[in-house]
């Protein structure tokens, strides 16, 4: 299986079985179950014949893939380490490409197999997908094929929060693309620190003083003395790389970024559907067993969902974000059309409009607040996520894990979330 973001299984990186919660059998059933993504609607259009996804001689069907699915070129990102099981097609002449929206990710190589697809499901979380290139001439039709299973060797982890998901890693690597593993790794996300991000990516975008790891390539003899001025404030990847063949000339900085808010903030929305649906079954076995009352909640059902509850507050809410000691800015327009993908309140305000000057958003609260995944959580523990969202935009809660935000940052995310999300409850 040729995954987006697949890493642990080519790298050697196995995790213990601790690491995972239990999603193969019931009540998850996540290899079996019927999904409803982005996928699995375009295939049936495309059985169909409603609509036809065209070839392009360079890029076989990725430009029409991207159409279809409403995923925008400007939400590109390069990376050039051997991180994929297309491997042989990577190297840093040869970058692999990523595109994604709010609820799709698509990988794309140069003279490569196939499209590597992951879409979103609102209950089963990250499904995982291929699209095989066709030869020009090529007739056959296209089929997306869901993977079974292989894709769980690298997606199924801690780095994973321990269910299918994805993950955006730092590497330092040589020459040909192949990552120096005994230097370490980085996983990376908002809480990352700038100096740790990007390595074996391509970047494009001006930072001021701050320094990545990111458009350099390490000496093998001694890569942790890797030499992050020369990759700096690149803003022209033409003098690095040949960006002819793809479909624009950026590997974005902002882009980069909301990329790697986006996948943790999915995994964290897919850990707690599974451990609460987990939760809610183990009661209705020993509720069956100890013939109790058919709704009786034990206490160890209550303490599960809310550590869980827990963990995906303080993600939604930006907690431990690594602050940005320079604005920032990208080379593509991403950053003047992603504010424009979301709803906005009566006062023009959006939980997508960016910051970039010492933080990544405007307001600091998940734009996947809105995501089907969020929304259709089991209600046990939706009720919990927003009855502590609400503790803490009201003042409530002061905790220390929230003190990056201001009381104008919680009241704008208040009244954003009143006007914009439907669904809250009474007291909002």
């Amino acid at each position: 299986m040729r995954t987006l973001f697949c890493i642990a299984a080519l790298l050697g990186w196995v995790e213990a079985a601790q690491a995972q919660i239990e999603f193969e059998a019931a009540p998850i059933n996540y290899e079996t179950a019927e999904v409803n993504t982005r996928i699995t609607r375009l295939q049936k259009q495309l059985d169909a014949g409603e609509v036809q996804l065209t070839v392009d001689s360079k890029r076989g069907y990725l430009d029409s893939v991207l159409k279809l699915l409403d995923v925008p070129a400007s939400s590109q990102v390069m990376v050039f380490s051997k991180t994929s099981l297309q491997l042989r097609r990577i190297m840093p002449s040869r970058p692999r490409a990523v595109y994604f929206s709010d609820d799709m990710y698509i990988g794309y190589c140069q003279q490569g197999d196939v499209l590597e697809v992951a879409a979103q499901d609102p209950k089963q979380g990250t499904i995982f997908y291929t699209l095989s290139q066709p030869e020009v001439t090529a007739e056959e039709k296209p089929l997306f094929v869901r993977d079974r299973g292989q894709c769980l060797t690298c997606h199924a982890s801690s780095r994973t929060q321990g269910v299918p998901g994805l993950l955006v890693r730092s590497v330092y690597s040589d020459s040909g693309g192949h990552p120096l593993l005994g230097s370490g790794t980085f996983n990376t996300d908002h809480t990352s620190p700038f100096s740790r991000r990007w390595g074996g990516w391509y970047v494009t975008g001006q930072h001021g003083s701050m320094r990545h790891m990111g458009n350099v390539i390490a000496n093998k003899r001694a890569p942790e003395e890797l030499d992050r001025e020369a990759g700096a404030n690149v803003t022209d990847l033409n003098k690095i790389v040949p960006v002819d063949h793809y479909l624009t000339p950026h590997s974005d900085l902002v882009a980069l970024m909301v990329l790697e808010h986006q996948v943790q903030m999915h995994n964290y929305i897919t850990l707690a559907s599974f451990e609460t649906r987990n939760a809610l079954h183990h009661d209705q076995i020993m509720n069956k067993a100890l013939e109790r009352e058919a709704d009786y909640r034990s206490e160890l059902t209550d303490r599960r969902i809310a550590s869980v509850s827990d963990k995906l507050v303080k993600y939604l809410l930006l907690s431990g974000e690594a602050q940005l000691e320079c604005p920032i800015s990208g080379t593509s327009q991403f950053a003047q059309e992603f504010p424009t993908r979301g709803p906005r309140d009566s006062k023009g305000r959006s939980l997508r409009d960016l910051d970039l000057q010492t933080r990544l958003f405007k307001y600091p609260c998940s734009y996947l607040i809105y995501s089907d995944g969020f929304t259709q959580l089991p209600a046990e523990i939706k009720g919990d996520v927003l009855k502590r969202v609400r503790a803490v935009l009201t003042g409530e809660n002061q905790a220390p894990e929230f003190a990056h935000l201001s009381s104008p940052d919680r009241q704008a995310i208040h009244e954003i979330l009143r006007e914009t999300l439907s669904g809250l409850p009474a007291d909002w």
